[in-house]
């Protein structure tokens, strides 16, 4: 078992207080963003024997175990984070595994850099994600009904609205979000940011269901991915709620503090509230223009006391043990590889003391004993 030591991404969305508080030290004063979790190439974690990413290379079978490198291959197929949100993320799409790997073929076969800020596909895998709150969590997920956002949209009062209104009310479901998505992210840009100017102080006057996105605004004047993000559901997560993201469902994250989890990629697709580069046909190329239910997941407890988020993939297996004192040891031994996170109290996993924030890599078979007073957040896999 490996103690991890894991780097923290200063993005600017980031918050400067919630991963401080978390592991109980000092704010720098700058954004914490994300702490990587795992052997993805662009920052792996670290371990006494080295890089988790040169660990695995070095001798895959025994790192993840046969069944997992016969199913995902030699390396680790989920990267786990914290991630704190203190301003809105992109409001971004995912693909599949089938347009991961055309797309990525297509621009290796153009010769786009794999820097390139116009690049779209960094791999050939798909990246669905999981988010698990542990403070209040706001967040963005799917379309909205379109008559609902018909309604949200009428009730601002915004004259360059209403041929959106009428689009959503006249047609299909699949045709209005598709042909307002298209209308939004190709509209003039000098229009579209009276438009969102106007439309963030009629928000801000009406408050209630329109104040998350005046909130938006505030963060991003005059992006059309205010207008967009109109067009999905506001979801209000509790600590130990959490979101499943499938392929092609838009979606960003808004504000709070939470454990997500991903297969292995680092393939999105930009709508909008992002000075990153925003590829509108690839985008309508991906997105699923269905309204969905966000489907809040609560963890389903199990016999032995670990709560499992059930997830429709197998490249990220995602769990929680609440331990309280006087609890009994919890041994998560597996043939797969895993890493334990502690958010909460002070366990052991093994020998190793975890606090808030620590983590350890435990590699297949090897022995994996939970032992304290908190919460562990447990990824593996299902091979």
């Amino acid at each position: 078992m490996d103690r991890l030591s894991n780097t923290i991404r200063p993005y600017a969305w980031g918050s400067t207080t919630a991963i401080a508080e978390l592991v109980g030290a000092e704010p720098t004063g700058e954004p914490q963003a994300e702490m990587w979790m795992g052997a993805h190439p662009g920052a792996p974690s670290r371990t006494d024997r080295g890089a988790l990413n040169e660990v695995v290379d070095a001798d895959p079978e025994r790192e993840l175990g046969p069944a997992a490198v016969a199913k995902f291959g030699p390396r680790l197929p989920f990267l786990l984070k914290l991630l704190a949100a203190g301003a809105p993320l992109s409001l971004q799409v995912h693909p599949d595994l089938a347009q991961a790997k055309q797309g990525y073929e297509d621009e290796e076969r153009r010769g786009v850099p794999i820097d390139a800020p116009h690049r779209n596909y960094k791999d050939a895998n798909h990246k669905p994600e999981l988010i698990c709150a542990l403070t209040p969590f706001a967040g963005l997920c799917g379309f909205r009904d379109p008559a609902e956002t018909a309604d949200l949209l009428e009730a601002l009062d915004v004259d360059s609205l209403k041929p959106y209104v009428d689009l959503l009310h006249a047609q299909p479901e699949e045709a209005a979000l598709r042909e307002v998505l298209t209308a939004v992210l190709s509209a003039d840009p000098e229009q579209m940011a009276e438009t969102v100017t106007e439309v963030t102080a009629a928000a801000r006057r009406l408050g209630g269901a329109h104040e998350p996105y005046a909130d938006i605004a505030h963060h991003y004047p005059g992006d059309p991915g205010v207008i967009a993000a109109m067009l999905l559901n506001h979801v209000q997560l509790q600590p130990g709620e959490a979101l499943f993201l499938g392929a092609g469902v838009p979606h960003a994250y808004l504000d709070g503090l939470g454990v997500e989890i991903m297969a292995n990629s680092d393939n999105v697709l930009r709508c909008g509230l992002t000075p990153k580069h925003v590829d509108v046909p690839e985008l309508l190329r991906i997105v699923r223009f269905e309204a969905t239910d966000p489907g809040v997941l609560r963890p389903e407890a199990s016999v032995d006391g670990e709560e499992v988020y059930e997830t429709p993939i197998d490249e990220f297996r995602l769990s929680r043990l609440v331990l309280p004192e006087g609890a009994a040891a919890h041994d998560l031994t597996a043939a797969t590889p895993q890493i334990l996170l502690c958010t909460a109290g002070s366990v052991r996993a093994g020998e190793l003391p975890l606090k808030p924030g620590e983590s350890a890599f435990v590699p297949a078979g090897e022995k994996a004993e939970v032992s304290g007073t908190g919460t562990v957040f447990r990824a593996t896999v299902v091979a």
